[in-house]
């Protein structure tokens, strides 16, 4: 678990992660709306190397990305209304291809996710701070050597 208390810091641990993640990398990325899921994102994309703007894909599901040293698929399966749309997008070849996906709102998915999933979950509390974050990672072992909290 690691806390951040500013959204810079909440860029800056998504920005380590992508530095240090390899092809085939799939994050489920949960919490409520508002807690700083898309600013994490965009962390995750500038440690890859993606210098364009990354913004949630709410009404397209998908957005790709390829200027950084891997495919980045962007997902946000918060209006999903059916698991067919996932195949419809061909969801399976950004999956368990060489890139990495990041799946907000994976909880709507979860039946899809593949049985190595990092799971991110980003939670507020506001008694410690408007910009205050809990942030748990499961499977991923990017956060082992000095991560505060």
């Amino acid at each position: 678990m690691t806390e951040t208390y500013y959204a810079e810091e909440t860029f800056a641990l998504g920005k380590r992660i992508g530095e240090h993640i390899g092809p085939g990398t799939v994050i489920s990325l949960t919490g409520d709306l508002g807690v700083g899921k898309t600013v994490f994102t965009q962390g995750v994309a500038a440690g890859l190397g993606i210098l364009e703007p990354v913004n949630s894909p709410t009404f397209t599901i998908m957005q790709i990305y390829e200027g950084g040293r891997l495919p980045f698929y962007h997902f946000d399966v918060y209006r999903i209304g059916d698991i067919e749309e996932m195949e419809e997008i061909g969801y399976e070849d950004c999956f368990y291809g060489e890139g990495v996906c990041l799946i907000e709102w994976a909880d709507r998915i979860r039946e899809l996710l593949p049985a190595d999933v990092c799971r991110i979950t980003i939670e507020k509390d506001m008694e410690k701070g408007f910009d205050y974050r809990k942030i748990s990672v499961e499977g991923l072992e990017v956060l082992q050597d000095g991560a505060r909290g």
